[in-house]
């Protein structure tokens, strides 16, 4: 889930996205895969990836199943890939093609969204919550009420992510409700605290990254690798866990059913789960990852960045988002689509 987004995905004909040897079509969130990466799995493979960016996981998935994308793999987050799976967009893996599967960590092997890893390989993963300027600033950072209640001082100022799911359910924790609530009342007040909270806010974009780092935005609900790239541009910006619960993320990648470029695909898996590989990718977006032994090539700021580090008193808020229910789901997009008006 997550970083800064851009909007390109839409802009490249499908007829583009040729099907051939050597070549691999990856659909992926905005700013978030490594060009060191690409590069080197291109001088060792010959393989050369294209990239294309999507804004969310609703847009992945309405272009998927639209169908003939052209696309070979795709990188949901973890209360998506169970709707892709249902839906049949998604193909179960061959692990037999796939040396080096254990290297995944075992804590990210046998995870709720996909038992065993038959149908994802981990990307990265990280939070959902707060970054503030405390040049402008200076009240406490680890609360839904700087976006929810927003203080004088960011007034005009903060940026919300239009991420339906991490936005709806920082909402709900706030209020005291459970993430994917039925509960009528718990989600009344989410919608009421969201709608009165909107007038204050400056924007509702994606490009964290870069506004905050030029001191364009004074606040934004942000992910916490996005914040950390942030921080090391404008050290004056801190990110804050929402003490009243927060999304927890992690991106996967998946092999379409009509993937065209399989070969391709199986090698690109197989490559991102060598550990000196997946720490390249977390170099690049500065989130965690999910495969064993890339430690000692992680970057050194991100062993103690207190954007990836949670502090103590904050994890147990912290809480990944289960796929909802259809009625949960309803009442969700219902909320959402108010909020964009």
């Amino acid at each position: 889930m997550k970083t800064l987004m851009t909007a390109t995905a839409l802009l490249l004909a499908t007829s583009a996205l040729a099907s051939a040897e050597g070549v691999l079509n990856l659909y992926n969130w905005g700013n978030y895969t490594s060009p060191e990466l690409l590069a080197k799995f291109e001088a060792e493979t010959g393989i050369k990836v294209t990239v294309t960016d999507y804004d969310s996981n609703d847009t992945a998935l309405a272009k998927v199943e639209a169908g003939g994308s052209g696309f070979d793999l795709v990188v949901p987050s973890a209360n998506y890939v169970p709707i892709f799976v249902e839906k049949g967009l998604i193909q179960e893996l061959d692990l037999t093609r796939l040396a080096n599967h254990g290297n995944i960590a075992p804590e990210w092997v046998d995870v709720p969204w996909d038992k065993g890893r038959k149908f994802t390989i981990p990307w990265q993963w990280g939070s959902t919550g707060i970054a503030v300027n405390t040049s402008v600033y200076k009240g406490d950072p680890n609360t839904s009420a700087v976006f929810l209640q927003v203080p004088d001082e960011l007034k005009g100022k903060i940026n919300v992510v239009p991420e339906m799911n991490d936005i709806v359910n920082l909402a709900i924790m706030f209020v005291g409700g459970e993430p994917c609530t039925e509960d009528t009342e718990v989600l009344k007040k989410a919608r009421d605290a969201l709608l009165a909270a909107k007038p204050d806010w400056l924007s509702m974009d994606y490009g964290a990254t870069e506004k905050m780092s030029n001191n364009d935005w004074a606040a934004s609900v942000n992910w916490n690798g996005s914040s950390m790239r942030i921080r090391l541009a404008n050290p004056d910006v801190v990110f804050g866990f929402p003490r009243e619960g927060y999304p927890l993320f992690m991106d996967s990648v998946a092999l379409l059913k009509d993937a065209q470029n399989v070969d391709e695909a199986y090698k690109f898996l197989d490559f991102i789960m060598i550990p000196e590989n997946a720490a390249m990718i977390s170099s690049f977006a500065r989130y965690a990852n999910g495969i064993a032994g890339s430690e000692p090539f992680m970057p050194e700021d991100m062993k103690t960045a207190p954007e990836v580090v949670v502090p103590e008193e904050f994890r147990a808020a912290g809480r990944f988002l289960p796929t909802c229910s259809p009625k949960a789901t309803e009442y969700v997009t219902a909320i959402w689509t108010e909020l964009q008006k």
